[in-house]
């Protein structure tokens, strides 16, 4: 029985601060777990833009099956499909257009109405991290860029054809000035980045093949670079016939001279470091989920690392 006067504390009286502040530690799973729904102080909490600033899905997988030779080489399971759209409509609604860096998995299989949804909701994001390519087509990757007016910032896998994405950033994201690329870097992709994006600051490539004639061309061209990480890079050299193409064993005056400009040249091809042991075994297209969870955020430029 309660004393005589004294007052009975219900959830819904805590200080909105206080909510935020616990709230803060929960992974968007238990963000989007309905919490927002316990009553109108929880829901202003889980609105609040402190929880937005960054939107991370890493943890959030596809489940898929391989297949080869047909495009686009994976079939996604509509139960995994589903349940990502209503994390994502979940997530972007109590969000309110606050998220400014967004992260995607590197091997979650987005469409390109999934894709194009979370774009439309944040329009204040500055970096983002993008998913598999897949199963987003060429229209959906365009209709998101024009979206993120104010992005600064990606990071991206592999992609076929990287000249329309390059040039759509260049038409409407003028602050962009950071790239991470997680696949192979030949002239096909130096040529018109140093094209659209010549204003370019910082540059990772780790873990990658990455052609010496794109390399050269890239420390020629783009002028503003003060930052290109190569660690762990595959750096292959294209001769004249006959002769075949070889793999450089390490970084020659020639390039070293052209990157002295730069503040910070990232470099390791140490045969005793077990990450240029992962990329050679790969042969310089990383399978990450080999390795351990979480080791693909990794990067040696900081402003690139999650």
């Amino acid at each position: 029985m309660e004393e005589s006067g004294s007052a009975t504390r219900k959830w819904e009286d805590l200080n909105t601060d206080m909510l935020v502040e616990i709230f803060q530690t929960f992974d968007i799973s238990e963000l989007t777990s309905r919490i927002a729904h316990v009553c109108s102080a929880w829901r202003l909490a889980c609105c609040d833009p402190l929880l937005w600033k960054t939107l991370d899905l890493s943890a959030l997988q596809s489940t898929f099956i391989r297949i080869p030779h047909v495009p686009p080489y994976v079939y996604v399971h509509s139960q995994s499909d589903k349940a990502v759209t209503q994390l994502l409509k979940i997530a972007l609604n109590l969000s309110q257009g606050s998220i400014q860096t967004l992260i995607f998995r590197f091997n979650l299989y987005l469409s390109d109405e999934q894709l194009t949804y979370t774009a439309e909701r944040c329009p204040l994001v500055k970096r983002v991290v993008m998913p598999a390519w897949n199963r987003i087509k060429e229209t959906g990757i365009c209709k998101a860029i024009k979206k993120w007016r104010h992005l600064e910032s990606m990071t991206m896998p592999s992609i076929k054809n990287p000249p329309y994405l390059l040039e759509e950033i260049s038409r409407n994201c003028e602050n962009f000035s950071k790239l991470k690329i997680m696949g192979p870097f030949d002239m096909h992709f130096a040529l018109p980045l140093v094209t659209y994006i010549p204003r370019l600051k910082v540059l990772s490539l780790r873990c990658s093949v990455i052609m010496r004639d794109a390399l050269v061309t890239i420390l020629d061209n783009l002028q503003d670079l003060e930052v290109l990480n190569i660690s762990h890079c595959i750096l292959i050299e294209a001769r004249p016939p006959p002769l075949p193409q070889r793999v450089v064993m390490e970084i020659d005056p020639f390039i070293m001279n052209k990157a002295n400009r730069l503040r910070e040249f990232l470099v390791c091809m140490n045969d005793s470091c077990v990450m240029c042991q992962r990329a050679r075994s790969d042969e310089g297209l990383m399978r990450w989920y080999q390795y351990e969870e979480g080791l693909w955020k990794s990067d040696e430029a900081r402003s690139l690392s999650l």
